[in-house]
């Protein structure tokens, strides 16, 4: 074999084997137990950054060990392949959406293949494909024979830039999250999927996701958002009988310090004040304006405008105005809310800003720290009602449901359970996705489409932002029994494919339906599911609810979609940038930049190449094409190799946190495998002993422990921890032992332990380095391929220790270690501690009190 480590050789030659003998395909086999391994699917931009380098090793490294533990493991790959960046690539290039991403995903699946990810490539999606979409199309049609999908007219977030809507979650900073355009508000139709009609078991089965990290369950409980409460009505003054105001609050204990209402922009109430007061109807505009995302609405500045029109307060009779309030949405309960400025803080600044009554009717508990002082601010919390009439005295809890009772009797009000969560908007008014099967017939019925897939024409030119899709009768016009139509124009949201891909990776060659349960029954649900925690609220809750959707669909029968959850960290690399005249930022990549670095490796200045400006230090951030400081893995991969960018992603940092990229980790990474390459070369073809554990001398048992205290850490941190670069430091530990023993050639267990040794830390190494352990593997004549070596079992007996390092303190200071029998006695290990050197010097001319052992640690000497 090669004495040099040559990355380009070995893994060439490495993935052409598996390739031949399609190592990773995955078969149904009843027989052993199944491991389903997923990665989330990339988008197809072009080529793969850091980020998806690290995400895809932290699968491959737990699937390739749950292989080697015995299972039947299935690890595919796919492509997110509707979305925006290309339908605006293809404007920008003047080409088709479907080419650039054919392109991108041939070009991205090379540089997947050339890191050597265990996938079977033979179970491939893409989801712009309409033998994919067609199945989503077609369960979108049962959706709407359940009434769980519907269209409305709704208040949406609209981006003026890419013509689209934007979900709640994609608004972020009050702008979209793609191109940063402000975002507006507008009443269009959109189709929904009743998410909420499933809110209260995606709540309760959250506690069934015992593999899922707590903060992913606790933001999916947050956006879910159950609240319990009372929806009550206010009657208006003056109006027509029956005309009323309904609100929802969590707080009816509050409800005598009701001082006005506040109504949404485009609240029935508002539109018809507005009607003869131009000036509120700007107002109403400005609203209609801005943005719908409630974390932008919680810091914006409260704005409002009376009505004119006054409502019945339910139990005082009083009359009380109501304004419209640009923090009221129209789409989130009744639009409307009852505004309590004595216990509710924005209510209060709101109340303050329009010199509006402010009323007490909450008092802290007696004896409690709190202090009450609406000059102040808001007395936020519950506490004894007070200027309550007959429910004074009463605690915040008491008074919930004898209010809620009260208002019940009279016919005024109800207990309520409400969900923060809407439904999902799934209509998006652009070209590049997957056309919603819906056809409005010229009768003004809406009805589903009949065949599958409704293809989109992929051929039709885009020459600017709106769809091509609208005013086209080649794709509009159809004919349904007999009655013409009109085609939908919407495409759906590409969150529809990501939902329900991990499922049709199971049989992606189903023909006659969308899943084959026997195929999805089995590897269902996924075992290991990888991907960032940004998707917590979107991706990951659509994911959840889509596969109850399957399962009351009959598709599938587990109730979850994924058992195990692992939430990467980002990858962070030095940002560098210049300022010009009208202080534009301008970034500069690395290769642009000649850095100064301080002992430790870190920047501390640079200057362009170009020029030899002095270039700002922007700090460590997420490695982004704005920021102009991503790491292209594809020039790691050419001068260092696959396994080397796999070992650094994994070692430099615990998966869950984020990485800082360093050219010298790279570098480091690259030596250990050279190194430990060179090692096993020198053993590689040694015929050697089995190694007994009985007839090993004192360093040859050393060795041989150590390889087996390895291997349990190893096995603990890959399996349970996944804690993966503390289980490359321990092989990195291991192979430093392995150069420092003294092996002697004539020695035959001197050989054996050492060849011992080299093999298991292959072996552990193989999930991280696939192609240098699989070429040092075939290289010492091992026929089988080392993915289908079994995992190395530890031997118990080498744990057991001969010796125990004992820490020596003095008056609790350490002051020495000394090595013991591991079944020394008390005495022994005293004794032993009096006549070291060192502790002799610390308690020279003083008296020894007392000695502490605690065995199998310490020795502290007390001594004045």
């Amino acid at each position: 074999m090669q004495q040099e480590y040559s990355p380009r050789e070995v893994e060439q030659s490495v993935q052409k084997i598996w390739d031949e003998n399609k190592v990773f395909k995955a078969v149904k086999d009843t027989s052993k137990e199944k491991f389903y391994c997923l990665s989330m699917l990339p988008y197809p931009s072009g080529r793969l950054h850091m980020g998806h380098v690290r995400n895809y090793t932290i699968g491959d490294v737990i699937a390739r060990y749950q292989r080697m533990q015995g299972k039947n493991v299935l690890q595919p790959m796919g492509w997110d392949a509707f979305g925006l960046p290309a339908e605006n690539a293809a404007i920008k290039n003047k080409a088709q959406p479907g080419q650039w991403t054919e392109e991108n995903i041939a070009y991205m699946k090379k540089q997947l293949k050339s890191l050597g990810f265990a996938y079977d490539w033979e179970r491939e999606v893409t989801t712009c494909k309409p033998d994919y979409y067609k199945w989503e199309q077609w369960f979108f049609t049962k959706l709407i024979e359940k009434d769980l999908a519907y269209k409305k007219t709704s208040a949406v977030n609209w981006c003026p830039n890419d013509e689209t809507v934007l979900a709640n979650e994609q608004v972020h900073d009050g702008c979209c999250w793609r191109c940063d355009t402000p975002v507006e508000k507008k009443e269009i139709d959109q189709w929904f999927i009743r998410i909420t009609e499933y809110a209260e078991e995606l709540l309760k089965s959250i506690d069934d996701l015992q593999g899922w990290p707590d903060s992913v369950k606790t933001q999916q409980r947050n956006w879910i958002g159950r609240s319990e409460g009372v929806e009550m009505t206010f009657k208006l003054a003056d109006g027509e009988s029956g005309e009323s105001v309904s609100i929802y609050t969590t707080r009816p204990d509050t409800l005598m310090g009701v001082t006005y209402l506040g109504v949404a922009a485009k609240h029935p109430i508002a539109e018809a004040a507005a009607k003869n007061n131009p000036e509120l109807a700007e107002f109403i505009a400005e609203c209609n304006r801005s943005t719908t995302a409630e974390a932008d609405i919680a810091t914006m500045e409260k704005k409002g405008m009376a009505t004119g029109i006054k409502a019945v307060h339910p139990v005082t009779g009083n009359l009380v105005d109501i304004w419209v309030a640009n923090f009221v949405l129209m789409d989130y309960g009744s639009g409307a809310v009852m505004a309590v400025p004595g216990h509710d803080q924005r209510d209060w600044e709101f109340a303050h800003k329009y010199n509006i009554e402010i009323l007490q009717v909450i008092e802290p508990i007696a004896g409690s720290e709190l202090e009450c002082d609406l000059g102040k601010e808001a007395f936020t919390e519950k506490g004894i009602l007070v200027n309550s009439g007959e429910f004074d005295g009463q605690s915040s809890e008491e008074a919930f449901d004898n209010i809620a009772a009260w208002l019940t009797e009279r016919g005024l009000g109800q207990k309520q359970v409400n969900y923060r969560m809407r439904d999902w908007g799934v209509s998006r008014q652009r070209f590049w996705g997957a056309p919603i099967p819906m056809v409005k017939l010229e009768t003004g019925e809406m009805v589903t489409a009949i065949d599958f897939p409704v293809e989109l024409p992929t051929e039709l030119k885009l020459d600017g932002a709106n769809s091509p899709l609208v005013n086209n009768p080649s794709f509009q016009d159809v004919v349904i029994d007999g009655v013409k139509g009109k085609r939908e124009t919407d495409t759906f949201d590409t969150f529809m494919e990501s939902s329900w891909y991990y499922a049709r990776y199971t049989c992606p060659e189903s023909h006659d339906a969308m899943l084959d349960s026997d195929e999805a029954n089995y590897w269902l649900p996924v075992d290991q599911y990888i991907g960032g925690i940004e998707h917590a609220t979107m991706h990951l809750l659509y994911f959840r609810f889509f596969h109850k959707l399957m399962r009351d669909q009959g598709l599938v029968e587990s109730d979850e979609p994924a058992t195990h959850l692992l939430t990467q960290g980002m990858v962070l690399s030095d940002t560098f940038l210049t300022r010009d005249e009208k202080g534009t930022k301008h970034y500069h990549s690395s290769e642009d930049v000649e850095v100064v670095k301080d002992s430790k490796g870190k920047v501390i200045s640079g200057t362009l190449k170009s020029t030899g400006e002095s270039v700002i230090l922007a700090g460590m951030e997420k490695m982004s094409k704005s920021k102009n400081n991503g790491v292209d893995p594809q020039a790691i991969i050419n001068e260092y190799g696959a396994d080397t960018a796999r070992l650094y992603t994994m070692f430099a940092s615990p998966p869950e946190q984020s990485l800082e990229w360093r050219e010298d980790g790279v570098h480091g990474a690259h030596k250990f495998i050279k190194r430990l390459w060179k090692l096993y070369v020198d053993y590689a073809l040694v015929d050697v002993k089995p190694v007994d554990l009985k007839t090993l001398s004192g360093k040859q048992k050393k060795l041989y422990s150590k390889t087996h205290e390895t291997i349990a850490k190893v096995s603990d941190d890959y399996g349970r921890r996944h804690a993966f670069n503390t289980a490359i430091a321990a092989i990195m530990e291991l192979t430093n032992a392995i150069s420092k023993f003294d092996a002697d050639d004539q020695n035959e267990m001197d050989k054996a332990v050492v060849k011992h040794a080299l093999d298991n830390a292959i072996i552990l190494l193989s999930p991280v380095a696939p192609h240098m352990a699989q070429a040092l593997w075939q290289a010492s004549g091992k026929e089988t391929l080392i993915v289908d070596q079994a995992w190395p079992q530890v031997d118990e007996a080498a744990l057991v220790k001969d010796e125990i390092l004992i820490i020596l303190q003095v008056n609790g200071k350490v002051r020495g270690k000394v090595s013991v029998a591991a079944d020394a006695s008390k005495d022994e290990i005293e004794s032993l501690a009096m006549e070291n050197e060192n502790v002799a010097k610390f308690v020279e001319g003083k008296t020894v009190r007392k000695v502490v052992v605690v065995p199998g640690r310490l020795v502290n000497i007390v001594a004045n």
